[in-house]
C-alpha cells in the first residue's frame, strides 16, 4: 500500500518537474536556472503528498522537520543539476535525455533522505515501503 503510494507521490513529481522545466526552456530560461526551478516546483507538491498520504505523519510539522526536508533536496537538487551539466556539457547527451536520467537519481536521493530521517514516523511502515 505505502509502496504504490510512494510510487504515485513520485511519478506526480517527476511529470510536474519534468512539465515544469519543459515550460521554462521553451520560455528561453537557461537550463541549469530551468533545472532548479523545476526542480523545487515539483518538490513543493512531493513534500505535502508524501508528509500526509504516503508517510501519514500525524504531528504538525515543525522547524526541523522543514529544515531536514530542505537539507534533502538541497542535495537532491545539487547532485541532479551537477549530473545534469555533465551529462548536457561533458558527455553531450541531449538535453531532454540527461534531464530524464537526473530526475531519476534525484528521486533516489530525495526518496532515500526523506525515508531515513525527514518523515520520522517511519518505523511502523519500514517493512511496508521497501
Amino acid at each position: 500500500m505505502y509502496r504504490d503510494k510512494r510510487q504515485a507521490v513520485e511519478l506526480m513529481r517527476l511529470v510536474v518537474d519534468f512539465a515544469a522545466f519543459f515550460l521554462l526552456m521553451t520560455g528561453g530560461v537557461p537550463y541549469l536556472l530551468a533545472q532548479a526551478l523545476s526542480y523545487m516546483i515539483g518538490i513543493v507538491n512531493s513534500y505535502v503528498l508524501n508528509r500526509k498520504w504516503t508517510f501519514r505523519v500525524t504531528r504538525k510539522a515543525n522547524p526541523l522537520e522543514a529544515a531536514k526536508f530542505i537539507i534533502v533536496n538541497g542535495l537532491s537538487l545539487l547532485i541532479s543539476t551537477g549530473l545534469l551539466f555533465i551529462l548536457y556539457d561533458a558527455v553531450h547527451i541531449t538535453l531532454w535525455l540527461a534531464k530524464l536520467v537526473v530526475m531519476g537519481c534525484g528521486a533516489i536521493v530525495n526518496f532515500i533522505g526523506s525515508y531515513l530521517w525527514v518523515f520520522t514516523e517511519k518505523q511502523k511502515i519500514r517493512s511496508e515501503v521497501f
